[in-house]
């Protein structure tokens, strides 16, 4: 058998690569606040180049520096003749520490840096509380307790492998099989878990959890115990009727012990879900002064940096060796880009909330439901800018207004258009459907086909399936479990 033939062929080929600084500069683009602020701050103590102005504007090498002032007078002379014999390493220098000046200028909003706002953005950090994992604070309470060692090691598997609820839906074999631990310690690690805080945590199923939380409660003779137990799919629909046919009871008492079950913990692990942790901060202002809209943009959050000038006079000095002359000189390119990247970031932000106030003029005056519909390509083609750009200038931000404070994607929406001919946002729509449950009949709850019938009564045009649809991206329970029978 002959064999294959190895040749070569060239192929031409259009594709996109993208630069280091280009990726650096969409990740900068897309930062929300706590992580560009930590990109910042890694920055800062990696490049030696880049540095925070203080609050009186010196750099920190002038503060720190012991001989500074009794040097200064006499250094004056001899710098001023340096900058006059510039090399074309310090002509480069000069248009980066003009470009840095343009940004953080004599004249700029930036270079009003007092006493005050340095307190402001130290409490803004030491604020930043971050709470503990469900692991670390179900091992905390499991190391007080007097389990044995291999049972503490046998948790951080059965933990593992609980669900985003909490629960452990695995059998003790499978977790077993796959640690390649005892069964036996397998066992033991899950009942330490049940005994932890939270409630409920490391049952099999809701249905269990909401058992153990009651027998903590020493309800287990209770009706609401023998509704959860015998009674569960019934419990679901919210059957009262039938849950008090089959429990002989009244439907206010089984009310009241379905009122007791909704105060459980369905979701043990909710409160350390990762969101749970997030800081909410608002990157934009937008309020009415008078009879003008403004934006003010919060830049608390970002330290005001500039380049050090201690590393341009080393650049500067022809006695520095080639090799830390290209060091330094790489830094500083960094530096600047940086400090451009943050300052398109703010532009960008600030332009795309300049543009809301006049797409988005009766959301503002009036709120949620005057929301309008608007797509992410119309602002781009106002700015003159690709649609994704716009997509990764609002990712994780928020804007602060009088109705509270909304992230960015919450303004671009698609909708309707009424009998009049108005548009109107999907938002809107949501808000309307949500009045109108709000203020029916408890005993007698509207069915979506209803309320389709209320909403073209008011000009809006719907179908029933996107009634149930949003209604169920809004929580809203369907007619069945939203009716009360007392």
């Amino acid at each position: 058998m002959n064999a294959p033939k190895l040749q070569q062929s060239q192929k031409q080929v259009q594709s996109l690569i993208l630069s280091p600084q280009l990726r650096y500069s969409l990740k900068i683009l897309q930062a929300p606040a706590m992580e560009l602020c930590n990109t910042i701050q890694e920055e800062l103590e990696t490049n030696p180049t880049l540095e925070e102005k203080t609050p009186q504007g010196d750099s920190l090498e002038e503060v720190i520096s012991p001989a500074n002032q009794e040097n200064k007078d006499r250094n004056d002379n001899s710098d001023l003749r340096e900058t006059v014999d510039l090399t074309k390493e310090m002509e480069f220098l000069s248009k980066l520490d003009q470009d840095s000046r343009e940004y953080f200028g004599e004249n700029s909003e930036y270079n009003v840096y007092t006493s005050e706002d340095t307190e402001k953005r130290q409490h803004f950090f030491d604020s930043l509380v971050e709470k503990p994992s469900l692991q670390a604070h179900l091992m905390d309470q499991a190391h007080l307790s007097d389990a044995a060692p291999e049972t503490i090691l046998a948790l951080t598997h059965v933990i593992g492998n609980l669900n985003p609820s909490g629960f452990l839906p695995w059998m003790p074999s499978d977790i077993s099989q796959q640690s390649r631990l005892p069964l036996q310690d397998i066992i033991n690690a899950i009942d330490l878990l049940k005994s932890l805080d939270p409630p409920g945590i490391g049952c099999s199923n809701l249905q269990t959890s909401l058992l153990f939380q009651l027998e903590l409660k020493d309800k287990k003779e209770s009706l609401t115990y023998q509704i959860v137990q015998d009674h569960y799919n019934l419990l679901l629909r919210k059957r009262i009727p039938e849950i008090a046919r089959f429990t002989h009871s009244s439907k206010e008492n089984v009310e009241k012990a379905l009122s007791e079950i909704a105060h459980l913990n369905a979701t043990p692990a909710r409160k350390f879900a990762e969101d749970e942790n997030r800081e909410i901060i608002a990157d934009v202002k937008i309020f009415k002064d008078q009879q003008d809209w403004v934006v003010v943009m919060n830049n608390d959050y970002i330290p005001k940096l500039r380049i050090s000038d201690v590393y341009k006079k080393l650049l500067a000095n022809t006695e520095t060796n080639k090799k830390d002359q290209k060091y330094i000189k790489d830094k500083i390119n960094d530096s600047k880009f940086l400090i451009n990247a943050i300052d398109q970031r703010q532009q960008t932000i600030e332009k795309i909330a300049r543009i809301l106030i006049d797409k988005q003029l009766n959301f503002f005056e009036k709120g949620v439901s005057a929301l309008q519909p608007l797509t992410m390509s119309q602002i781009a083609e106002i700015i003159g800018v690709h649609e994704t750009t716009i997509s990764r200038a609002i990712a994780n931000k928020n804007v602060d207004t009088k109705w509270g404070i909304f992230e960015f994607k919450f303004f671009f929406t698609s909708g309707f258009t009424n009998s009049t001919g108005d548009a109107i946002a999907n938002t809107s729509i949501k808000k309307t459907i949500k009045d109108i449950i709000d203020e029916e009949d408890s005993h007698k709850p509207l069915s979506d086909q209803k309320i389709v019938g209320l909403m073209n009564e008011n000009g809006i045009n719907i179908a029933r399936r996107t009634v149930a649809k949003y209604r169920e991206e809004m929580g809203i329970p369907p007619t069945n479990l939203r009716r009360t029978y007392s």
